[in-house]
């Protein structure tokens, strides 16, 4: 078994609704041999400092989040995709304790899998942002304002597709339209949806 990292201890120590929840994932994780650390304010666990799993909390559930998940094989159809747009990353959700230990063998199995696919080198080629379809009312915008048109293409590609995906999240053509007007202003200035 791995031991604790006491920089991540603050995590596991404060009072949550998940508290028992994470420490039991704590547990099971570090059985698997992986080292502890803290990374986006959550507990991640790395092999060879390359990260393998991570233990997340939300309002409804509690989740370990597989970073290489799309290539395990999920024999038993626990990994979930949080949304259409994420790439490789998969959750498995816990609401109790009893939960996890329910899965305890197989979150084993997985974690021994996803260790081997790091391992391996394992990838899948990613889509690029230009592989997501631009919203009509963002390309009109860029098409009008050139300097808009720049400053969008001088952003990360993980910026440009977090507006990318938030603009075409709207059903209607005024929506995207007001979500594009909103933040012209910030991609002006150089700064993604959530800076």
């Amino acid at each position: 078994m791995s031991t604790t990292n006491p920089k991540v201890d603050w995590f596991f120590n404060k009072d949550t609704k998940w508290k028992a929840e994470y420490e039991k994932l704590r547990i099971l994780i570090l059985g698997c041999g992986l080292t502890e650390d803290l990374k986006w304010g959550c507990p991640c666990y790395t092999t060879n400092n390359k990260n393998i799993i991570l233990i997340h909390g939300f309002k409804d559930y509690c989740a370990v989040l597989f970073f290489k998940g799309a290539l395990l094989k999920d024999e038993s159809g626990i990994l979930i995709q949080q949304t259409p747009n994420v790439q490789l990353p998969r959750q498995v959700r816990f609401k109790s304790v009893k939960d996890i230990t329910k899965l305890q063998k197989v979150l084993k199995a997985y974690i021994k899998e996803a260790i081997e696919v790091e391992k391996a080198g394992k990838t899948i080629e990613l889509k690029t942002t230009a592989d997501y379809g631009m919203p009509e009312e963002l390309q009109n915008k860029l098409d009008e304002m050139p300097d808009l048109k720049k400053a969008f293409y001088a952003l990360t590609p993980g910026r440009q597709r977090g507006y990318i995906f938030f603009i075409s999240q709207a059903k209607q053509a005024a929506t995207r339209t007001a979500r594009v007007e909103k933040f012209t202003p910030q991609i002006l200035m150089g700064k993604g949806i959530d800076d």
